[in-house]
């Protein structure tokens, strides 16, 4: 399922999301800019796990080289469809989380689960040399705030590749939970299958990310009343 909007309006502007959307598409931008010298750049600045895992590989790095990936990964991808899939769902769930948080406490949010979600995936991907890049995890642990702050908000679907329709309307809390649900099957047969079989999404990050995210935000309360619209724009308490 493919987030159209939800029913929670943000009531401040969200610096912070937006800020990382820009941050984003600049990044994927320099990224069309190398050509491909972008190999290059993905050695540096992606997560290889066993870049962590074999010894003899990490005593080539120093610690900062080690360390940097775990940040410039989340601002890294790998084509239009995983920029543009990340950057919306931080915009459909992003501007909620950081208007019940704050600002700084979003940013913490979000950098850490996307921390959470590479050190996950190194610990679930051992001995791959395949980089790793993308918000994913990030945005994941943005999710799982969702999930714990407005698990009855309202959210509006549609089911790829139909586009245009139908509209599903699910409350959050199943939106939610069916794609947590997804991400760990799948990481689960992950585990078990060839890369060749399953491909290359980072499974466990995304699960790690939620959980990390819902974990941060487990004992913060949650308001009592929350603004809210109708899909018809009609605003409603």
């Amino acid at each position: 399922m493919l987030p159209l909007r939800d029913d929670i309006p943000s009531r401040t502007i969200p610096v912070v999301t937006v800020t990382i959307i820009i941050l984003n598409a600049l990044a994927f931008f320099y990224e069309l800019s190398l050509g491909r010298q972008i190999e290059h750049l993905l050695l540096d600045w992606a997560i290889v796990p066993r870049r962590y895992t074999d010894p003899d590989v990490a005593r080539h790095f120093s610690i900062p080289e080690q360390a940097t990936p775990f940040l410039t990964s989340m601002f890294l991808h790998g084509g239009w469809l995983h920029l543009i899939g990340n950057m919306w769902t931080l915009w459909i769930f992003g501007d909620n989380v950081e208007d019940r948080l704050g600002h700084r406490k979003f940013l913490g949010l979000y950098l850490l689960s996307g921390f959470a979600a590479g050190l996950v995936h190194i610990l679930t991907n051992t001995d791959s040399m395949l980089p790793t890049i993308g918000a994913s995890g990030a945005v994941a642990g943005v999710m799982g705030a969702y999930f714990r702050f407005f698990p009855h908000a309202r959210v509006e679907t549609v089911i790829p590749p139909l586009f245009f329709g139908p509209v599903f309307v699910v409350p959050a809390v199943i939106f939610l939970g069916w794609w947590f649900l997804l991400q760990f099957f799948n990481g689960t047969v992950s585990l078990i299958a060839s890369r060749s079989d399953f491909g290359g999404v980072a499974w466990w990050a995304h699960v790690g990310g939620f959980v990390i995210g819902m974990g941060l935000v487990l004992f913060a309360p949650r308001k009592r009343a929350v603004q809210r619209y109708d899909f018809d724009d009609t605003y409603r308490r």
